[in-house]
């Protein structure tokens, strides 16, 4: 059996997306969801928490999110988990991410803009619709002489 690395959760942006670009032009989009949990403590209470994640997009991706989310929008953020270790004052840390992929949607448009939005999701640009569209949609092909 193989490995799966693959998070999602709906949340709600806490800022506005930050957008940077690299040196070779690629741009990088970094931002926290905030995800509720809950549950009943022993005493049979409910307990309420909130769970901050760390996400990033690249590329287009980027550009389309910082574009189309701000602060306590929702989204469904899909995407692998990853760990990066950088250094701080000599000091190594470690910081776990989200890097969103392909899945990802908007749930809250901007209401302004609602009429307007763009017919895909967060994490596919134009190009790349095609082949998930195939999925959604009965294939034609099917043969439909299979006896069961």
């Amino acid at each position: 059996m193989s490995n799966l690395n693959r998070w999602e959760g709906i949340g709600r942006l806490g800022n506005d997306i930050e957008l940077r670009y690299m040196p070779n032009g690629k741009a990088v989009a970094n931002f926290n969801i905030a995800v509720d949990d809950s549950y009943k403590d022993k005493d049979g209470q409910k307990v309420e928490q909130t769970e901050w994640v760390r996400c990033v997009a690249f590329d287009k991706t980027a550009e389309f999110l910082g574009k189309w989310l701000h602060k306590g929008k929702r989204i469904l953020a899909v995407g692998k988990l990853k760990t990066r270790k950088y250094q701080k004052d000599g000091v190594d840390h470690y910081a776990t991410e989200i890097h969103i992929g392909q899945g990802t949607e908007i749930i809250d448009w901007p209401e302004k803009e609602a009429r307007q939005q763009p017919q895909q999701q967060a994490s596919r640009p134009q190009a790349q619709q095609q082949p998930a569209a195939q999925y959604s949609q009965p294939d034609d092909s099917f043969d439909d002489d299979i006896p069961f």
